[in-house]
């Protein structure tokens, strides 16, 4: 793996400054990339965003992860040495060695685990942690993904994903992390949001 990969910061117009802040670090440092978006045009069409410049711009792995250091980098050898073997390595909190953040509240873990239970028994889909936004993709294999298709904007984007994958029927695995709360910032999760994911994995079961 290359030791040195570029990045690339999607940013939807946000009011505290990660947009400048990026601009500036980039003037010196060529491996930072800017996307900069005019207003909140939501979570899943920034990734389709992201994914679309990493294949047209040739990269052979792509890494999808948060940037609030929720998603330690520490992770990133193991997802990507994972590709060796399999199309899509996924960081998941819900396999043997996995976890959450101490912090989390007995409704917080009750909301994920049973929305990624949803999902398995509703889509079919074999992946723990279908909520995951911590994965690494083959190039081809996110080809294989129409990604002009997708149509979820928020954390139902993951699992969309998750059950594309399996109709393309990529191979994936979950490698196990520990997944830490941000220490700076607000959680974007809204009863909105809750409520297009339930409706978005019983439309793609259906």
């Amino acid at each position: 793996m290359d030791c040195h990969p570029d990045i690339l910061v999607i940013d939807d117009n946000s009011p505290d400054g990660t947009g400048e802040l990026v601009i500036d670090f980039a003037k010196n440092e060529k491996r930072v990339n800017f996307i900069s978006r005019s207003g909140k045009l939501g979570l899943g069409t920034a990734y389709v965003a992201g994914f679309t410049w990493a294949l047209d711009n040739n990269y052979d792995v792509i890494i999808q992860m948060d940037a609030d250091f929720s998603h330690l980098p520490q992770y990133i050898p193991s997802l990507v040495a994972a590709l060796d073997s399999y199309d899509i390595a996924v960081g998941s909190r819900y396999v043997t060695g996995g976890g959450v953040d101490k912090s989390w509240s007995w409704s917080r873990k009750f909301l994920s685990k049973s929305g990624n239970t949803y999902a398995r028994l509703v889509t079919g889909v074999t992946v723990h942690d279908a909520t995951s936004g911590f994965k690494a993709f083959r190039a081809e294999a996110l080809k294989k993904i129409p990604l002009d298709k997708v149509s979820s904007d928020g954390y139902s984007f993951q699992m969309e994903m998750a059950f594309l994958s399996k109709k393309a029927n990529l191979q994936v695995c979950e490698i196990p992390i520990i997944f830490y709360d941000r220490t700076k910032g607000k959680s974007k999760m809204s009863l909105g949001i809750i409520w297009e994911a339930i409706w978005k994995v019983w439309w793609l079961g259906k």
